[in-house]
């Protein structure tokens, strides 16, 4: 590809997308890069804090719990208090957290500490996906959705640059570091971004439409069913992070190999995400999602024939390749199934099932190949790439292109008390 084609792609992949989007992508682009405390939590509690590794895996779950929680909780919110509110909360929570998490010392309070984190650190996720739902066009919504994804990837990898010097001269001033960058992104969300959510009016004649509740959210049985796949894919795709690093240590390769086998990852996304988007924003999403889901449980699979540093590195491409077209596409689903007063109440019920894949695949994974062995692991992670693709082929069976309408009969006011 040329310079100029290169360019003319670019152009095309951010042309035309609302201004109040772009200070949402900025937002998350500045948390992002400081989004690191996580990947040195556990070598900090057992290395500087002399804790065991089983108290250091009981922090990360309790982490991964409050995740869960807060998937639900901020769905709620987003949808009854609104999403700006929402999102404010949840990064001055998370800011607060992440900075007492430095100063704490007692084994208890850093794993309540933990759990908090968990929460706020989760709780906007639901409300960023809802707030870009509502201001971004339907036609434009799997590129934003990429753009964004684009955004926490490029984040994470510059992050991944500094962060290992700043935890090398102090673990605090990591910590430290993160909360003034969650700030600075609460500060980005109060000055440029408006409040989105869709006003309830009342349409005089129109027939009265059900509120829409958790409870809503959880019988529609075509949402609950690209949930539970969604589910699926994440507990193979966060095999990357369990099973992966523990196959090839046990191959004899050491942990820096492991950690540039991993940031293939982020350097295929950051390269090929923006030129990707192109390529999918107009595709079928049905067959985008059953091509993803086989990509990733096979690249997975491709793990037991590896054996070399570049073998493993050739896997990741697979693997990634398919998690770049799955999570806009996925995003861009969830918006297109939910109806525009729940959006939040389904996009945190969306964002729960890679929280809860997050606490399952570790044990799982680490249970299989305990008992059964690393090339039973990775024939599980075909198998699940292969249900998940005819999951995804039924799911979109008969599935209208136009979004759910439901008539918004109430006042701003009442849908702020209804139910959740």
């Amino acid at each position: 590809m040329s310079v100029a084609s290169l360019r003319r792609a670019v152009t095309e992949s951010v042309s035309g997308l609302p201004r109040e989007f772009w200070w949402l992508w900025t937002s998350t682009l500045i948390n992002r890069l400081g989004n690191f405390v996580f990947t040195f939590l556990a070598l900090y509690l057992t290395a500087s804090r002399g804790f065991s590794a089983a108290y250091a895996g009981l922090v990360a779950s309790l982490i991964g719990l409050g995740g869960v929680i807060a998937s639900m909780l901020g769905g709620v919110l987003a949808d009854r208090l609104g999403r700006r509110p929402t999102l404010l909360g949840a990064q001055l929570a998370t800011s607060a957290t992440v900075a007492a998490l430095a100063f704490v010392r007692d084994p208890v309070w850093i794993a309540v500490t933990g759990f908090a984190l968990g929460l706020a650190s989760n709780a906007s996720r639901p409300a960023i996906q809802a707030m870009m739902a509502d201001i971004v066009p339907p036609e434009d919504r799997v590129r934003a959705f990429s753009l964004n994804y684009w955004a926490i990837n490029l984040g994470f990898a510059i992050s991944s640059v500094y962060a290992g010097f700043l935890v090398s001269q102090s673990y605090t001033l990591g910590f430290l570091a993160e909360a003034v960058m969650t700030l600075a992104c609460a500060c980005v969300v109060f000055v440029k971004v408006k409040e989105s959510r869709p006003t309830r009016t009342v349409v005089p004649g129109a027939p009265s439409s059900p509120v829409v509740t958790m409870g809503t959210v959880l019988r529609d049985g075509r949402f609950m069913l690209m949930v539970g796949l969604s589910f699926l894919v994440a507990v193979v795709f966060t095999q990357s992070s369990v099973g992966l690093p523990i196959v090839m240590g046990e191959n004899g390769l050491s942990s820096s190999d492991v950690g540039l086998v991993a940031a293939v990852n982020g350097v295929v996304i950051v390269a090929l995400q923006i030129p990707l988007t192109r390529f999918i924003e107009r595709r079928d999403p049905g067959r985008l999602l059953t091509v993803s889901s086989l990509l990733i449980g096979y690249g997975f699979a491709l793990t037991a024939l590896a054996g070399s540093l570049a073998a493993y590195a050739l896997t990741v491409v697979v693997w990634t390749l398919g998690e770049m077209i799955n999570a806009p596409t996925q995003s861009g689903l969830v918006a297109r199934l939910s109806p525009a007063e729940g959006r939040g109440r389904y996009q945190g019920v969306y964002t729960m099932s890679w929280s809860a894949a997050a606490l399952v695949a570790p044990l799982a994974g680490g249970w299989v190949i305990d008992s059964a062995g690393a090339g039973w692991l990775w024939a599980g992670c075909a198998a699940l790439g292969t249900v998940t693709a005819v999951g995804y082929w039924v799911l979109m069976r008969g599935l209208s292109d136009e979004e759910p309408s439901r008539p918004v009969v109430a006042a701003p006011v009442e849908a702020e008390n209804s139910p959740a």
